[in-house]
């Protein structure tokens, strides 16, 4: 098949007995090849014909992996202080509720004496606001007696609400405050479950109130964000399925399917903004991944032919169709195709009408190119 080589690769487009054909959607016939029966059964090649396949229309978009915000927590302070103790590394999962870290300061200590002070008054007050409001009904006080004592009792009593919510809030009991144990200390605990993604702290530091200490992650709901440009946005529904890689990770494909489609384009990159929800499959995800990704927008049907029926050279398509067959040969003609979108197994042959009634060889065209024996080209 040597000389079926040099056909093929070292092609001049000079047609058999044809200096030019009429130009047609199917391109121009350029070579004859002529295989023999023992070469075409010995290379188990096969006869087909240009047939309606099914093809994806998509949306190529970009993104990421992320979560939802309820699924993201900063864990700050109410109050400041320095870090005594910092447990947990980048990494480390934790349960809603778990210990993450401790402060000190003296400022904790002033605020619950504060709290008693308030709560060794607020009994008095309490005792004399119902001593002057019985006084008064029984018209033996005056008026401005009884509501200066309710106005010193209610207001020692918002003061004492408000510190015991912000005892609560650092995570102090009032009640053991009461009791006479006071802390310089308070913890942070775990607001959701998750795994610890930033550490802001080391021991000994110092942080403000609302100062980012710890930042967690659930990342049970793991989800696609992807970012549609305005021209696309309109063909784009929910419930389409969605074909996505993270190239920098993997070759491989993964399904999901639109959730939820923005409703505002960002002003800057003329994008919206699209939720996808990923199969449940599929794990192992770390949030913030790159990712490329095809929405399938609709299918449409298109005439193709199996990639192995398709011959590229010098980035020119190619394929044989039969000519005639004779009692020991198969004679084919070679002929130049315009390709559009493909599958894994498919590529579309456009303007193939007039190729729908031919004989084509779908199978063993490789061979033509790369061994080297049998046929002969003209």
């Amino acid at each position: 098949m040597k000389n079926i080589y040099i056909v093929l690769i070292s092609l001049v487009f000079v047609a058999c007995g044809n200096s030019e054909k009429t130009e047609e959607d199917t391109a121009i016939s350029t070579s004859e090849i002529t295989l023999t029966q023992q070469q075409f059964d010995s290379e188990q090649m096969q006869l087909g014909t240009v047939a309606e396949q099914a093809f994806d229309e998509t949306v190529k978009v970009s993104g990421m992996i992320d979560v939802p915000s309820h699924n993201k927590s900063t864990v700050s302070t109410f109050v400041g202080g320095y870090i005594t103790n910092t447990p947990l590394l980048i990494g480390d999962k934790v349960k809603k509720g778990q210990f993450l870290v401790s402060l000190e300061n003296t400022e904790y200590v002033e605020i619950q004496q504060q709290y008693l002070e308030v709560a060794e008054q607020l009994s008095y007050l309490k005792s004399e606001f119902e001593r002057q409001k019985t006084l008064y009904e029984e018209k033996i006080s005056s008026q401005k007696s009884y509501l200066q004592a309710e106005s010193t009792y209610k207001s020692a009593l918002a003061h004492y609400n408000g510190l015991r919510k912000k005892l609560q809030m650092m995570h102090i009991n009032p009640t053991s405050v009461e009791q006479g144990a006071i802390t310089s200390t308070i913890s942070l605990y775990a607001p959701i479950d998750g795994y610890v993604t930033k550490v802001h702290v080391s021991n000994g530091t110092y942080v403000s109130a609302a100062d980012p200490i710890l930042e967690l992650i659930d990342t049970d709901h793991i989800h696609l964000e992807l970012f549609v440009f305005e021209k696309d946005i309109l063909n784009v529904k929910e419930g389409q399925p969605i074909r996505f890689r993270i190239p920098e990770a993997s070759d491989q494909s993964f399904n999901a399917e639109v959730h939820l489609v923005g409703t505002v384009i960002d002003d800057k990159t003329r994008r919206v903004t699209v939720h996808g929800h990923i199969d449940d499959e599929h794990t192992g995800f770390i949030v913030g991944m790159f990712a490329e990704a095809d929405i399938l927008i609709e299918k449409t049907n298109r005439y193709a032919l199996p990639k192995e029926a398709v011959i590229e050279v010098d980035d020119d398509f190619f394929v044989l169709v039969l000519k005639e067959k004779t009692d020991g040969a198969f004679h084919f003609e070679k002929v130049k195709v315009t390709i559009g979108k493909q599958t894994e197994t498919y590529m579309e042959v456009i303007g193939a009408e007039g190729l729908k009634d031919k004989q084509l060889l779908v199978k063993g065209t490789y061979m033509l190119l790369t061994e080297g024996e049998g046929g002969h080209g003209h």
